[in-house]
């Protein structure tokens, strides 16, 4: 699993390093915002179609081989990345990283599963807290990196996730090949259903709305005429899947949120740099990356419902937090991000162990892809939305009655929306999880 841990940070980290290097990266190429903004766009829509591609190749075969080509894909990228002379080539080199990175988060997410059952809780708590700590880290890496040398070594830092292929080869099982076969015709129609979602969320575009709502409706014919479909319609009415997808989107709505405004907000208000950024939310990292074992202990004992619950409330607590104090200095926005990454993690491997246990071995892969999938489309969205919100600069309005200064208005807005999502998730998740049976004790007595 320390393996697996690893690979699974070069990949998530790979998407916070670039952050940083956005403006490096425009300046050499002489680029305009809109154009410099697809160094990311290109990354997050084929890594998103390809969580959900890979989780259905994983259904058919071996771990051990996907994992094989997709480091393959990942280090070429990253080192064509490296050597790019051009922004054309740039562009094609982060896309070759996200056709091997998308591979990562479902098939680590199945190791667990298939190999580990009796252990997936704990491990399940370990790569979560893996996600949120990489996820924190990766700026601070890509700044001191990009300070100290130059963007493109933070591809070439990328490069060294090939060592991991032969520690694969040698220690994990050659699975044979299940029998099945590709929706192509299905994987198609997804594909491009969630090229335009993306395109919609992120730039507004009614023509990119209603292009998905074309091929959403395609796709919803084409798996009710196909005996074995890209995403199985099924397996969205089982109602304890189904809820955790939606209450772990939401959840991420917030996580992601969080992660995108708080630069900019530290940025606005206190003029710091992209290092003392980092710094600010490393502390709320180093922790989510601590509590690991903790939450795969709980998880294994308890289940993974009351894990989601406690992790909804902490979010919840830390954007009320943040939304108090948003004018009130860095320590104590710290704090408030402190409790909402503590929270990520929960949410995560809570989320994973419910999904996890009410599919078939079957349907596992697939249904992981969709579960990384809606996470993604979950930043998508929230960064989209709440940048839009923050470019108006509506502040007339103060949401939340615990801010008795005007300072800081829109931030301590946007925050208080975030804990409101939180307990609206939380009250749908108590509402509407099946409750499971209690187990009843057998009589004692003489016979």
């Amino acid at each position: 699993m320390a393996l697996t841990s690893a690979v699974l940070a070069f990949a998530v980290m790979n998407g916070t390093m670039f952050n940083v290097a956005i403006p490096d990266i425009a300046e050499d190429f002489n680029l305009q915002p809109s154009q410099v903004s697809w160094v990311i766009t290109s990354f997050t829509t084929l890594f998103a179609i390809g969580t959900l591609i890979y989780g259905k190749l994983a259904d058919l075969y071996s771990i051990r081989t996907l994992y094989t080509i997709s480091l393959l894909l990942f280090s070429a990228g990253s080192f064509i990345g490296f050597l790019s002379p051009n922004f054309e080539t740039l562009i094609a080199a982060r896309a070759l990283q996200a056709m091997g990175a998308a591979a990562v988060p479902p098939l680590s997410f199945l190791v667990p599963l298939r190999f580990f059952p009796d252990s997936k809780g704990r491990l399940f708590g370990f790569l979560a807290s893996t996600i949120a700590f990489s996820s924190g880290i990766g700026p601070i890496i890509g700044g001191t990196v990009g300070s100290l040398l130059d963007w493109r070594y933070i591809f070439l830092l990328s490069t060294a996730s090939i060592l991991a292929i032969p520690f694969f080869r040698k220690w994990f099982p050659a699975e044979s090949a299940k029998h099945g076969k590709i929706d192509y015709s299905g994987a198609l129609y997804v594909g491009t259903a969630v090229t335009s979602l993306l395109f919609a969320i992120t730039s507004t575009s009614l023509t990119a709305f209603l292009l998905f709502a074309v091929f959403l409706f395609i796709l919803i014919r084409h798996s009710a005429k196909t005996t074995d479909p890209f995403i199985d319609p099924r397996m969205l009415k089982i109602k304890p899947y189904s809820v955790t997808l939606s209450v772990s989107y939401l959840g991420n709505v917030i996580v992601y949120g969080l992660i995108f405004l708080l630069p900019i907000m530290l940025r606005d208000l206190y003029d710091l740099s992209m290092m003392q950024i980092g710094w600010v939310l490393f502390p709320g990292a180093i922790a989510s990356g601590l509590i690991g074992r903790w939450v795969g202990t709980v998880i294994g004992k308890r289940g993974g419902r009351p894990i989601v619950n406690y992790g909804l409330l902490l979010i919840s607590a830390g954007a009320l937090l943040i939304s108090c104090f948003a004018a009130s200095g860095p320590s104590l926005i710290a704090f408030g991000l402190f409790l909402a990454y503590l929270g990520f993690p929960l949410i995560q491997s809570g989320s994973a162990d419910l999904v996890t246990s009410h599919l078939s071995e079957r349907q596992s892969g697939v249904g992981m892809g969709l579960f990384n999938l809606m996470s993604f489309l979950a930043g998508a969205f929230s960064s989209a939305v709440f940048g839009t919100v923050l470019e108006s600069g509506h502040d007339s309005i103060r949401l939340n009655p615990l801010v008795l200064t005007s300072d800081a208005t829109i931030y301590s807005n946007i925050f208080f929306t975030f804990t409101i999502i939180g307990l609206v998730a939380f009250a749908f998740f108590h509402r509407f999880y099946p409750t499971p049976p209690a187990k009843t004790r057998p009589a004692s007595g003489k016979r």
